[in-house]
């Protein structure tokens, strides 16, 4: 008979809670917490499960932490909670890594393919009953910069390349012939690549390096026939010098997924550009995803009952700099 403690297994959870924790359930004892609660709840806890992946919570009550040695977080994204104090500890840190890949690559596919095809242009005429003949964009053989070489990058260079699409990237470790992102640059070379492709599209972190990426210099260099798709993180983009490229036609189009504050404010100047395309954060949210990200803590939890490796186990000296 096994005669291990039971683990306690805190769910800091916002409106909705994980659907089917029956798995984890009768392997732990399992606290439910909102973060306004999430304090009390981490009194002697193992382990912590972050399924409202936005809030902060966790470093305003880390002196609760008396007994945490594992957190999993329902997110490829881990920023928001590597602060100091967690960083610097010996608390094991896993992401959700995996899940969000090939949903988000097949909307960038679709994004790129509505462009080129002038869909929203298409969508448009038709709510107006209006007859209007145009020619569209061949997708096979334009060139696209992926900044960005995660997973998530290389699951949206292979679905652009797959269709015709030169595929190129900006990453740490400059490269030729990578099988995925082909010619591979250093983020010092970010300006000379973009003047060089048609789509460039932001999927890599938020951090020093990156914040505020994309401004009116940058944007002074790309094509005027370029399109820009951001399905990573707000902060990349000055926004007011992108909407004053759209305006000029310095650049031909936008696509965002992702805003600083969220929902965008009804009173924003995207949301009445007619070369913009705006999703309400979704790329990855497809039908299944949320059992898959269960699925997945609950599998990692048997390896750490185990006493096995556990799998996305993120690098936190590196992760988010």
């Amino acid at each position: 008979m096994d005669t291990r403690p039971r683990p306690t297994v805190v769910v800091l959870h916002g409106a909705d809670r994980p659907p089917g924790l029956g798995r984890v359930e009768a392997v732990a004892t399992v606290r439910y917490a909102t973060a306004d609660r999430l304090g009390g709840a981490l009194d002697g806890a193992d382990v912590l499960f972050v399924w409202d992946t936005r809030t902060t919570a966790l470093e305003r009550v880390w002196p609760a932490t008396d007994a945490l040695r594992w957190v999993h977080v329902a997110s490829p994204a881990v920023g928001h909670l590597l602060f100091p104090a967690l960083r610097d500890s010996d608390i094991a840190l896993t992401n959700s890594t995996g899940v969000y890949d090939e949903p988000v690559a097949e909307y960038v596919l679709g994004l790129v393919l509505a462009f080129a095809k002038h869909l929203p242009t298409t969508l448009r005429d038709q709510q107006r009953r209006r007859w209007q003949h145009r020619e569209t964009e061949r997708v096979a053989g334009s060139r696209a910069l992926v900044v960005g070489t995660g997973p998530i990058a290389r699951a949206i260079g292979r679905k652009l390349g797959a269709v015709g699409v030169t595929v190129n990237a900006i990453g740490p470790t400059a490269r030729t012939g990578d099988p995925d992102l082909g010619d591979v640059q250093p983020m010092s070379r970010l300006r000379a690549a973009v003047a060089e492709h048609d789509w460039i599209i932001l999927a890599v972190a938020h951090n020093q390096q990156t914040a505020g990426m994309v401004d009116a210099e940058l944007l002074r260099v790309v094509r005027p026939t370029a399109r820009l798709i951001n399905i990573s993180r707000a902060g990349l983009v000055v926004t007011t010098d992108l909407v004053d490229a759209l305006d000029s036609r310095q650049l031909a189009g936008a696509a965002f997924d992702v805003f600083a504050d969220e929902p965008l404010a009804p009173s924003s100047p995207l949301w009445g550009m007619p070369n913009v395309v705006i999703s309400p954060h979704l790329t990855g949210d497809v039908a299944g995803r949320r059992e898959e990200l269960v699925r997945r803590f609950a599998e990692n939890l048997t390896a750490y009952l185990a006493g096995r490796p556990l799998a996305n186990l993120v690098d936190k000296a590196r992760a988010g700099r």
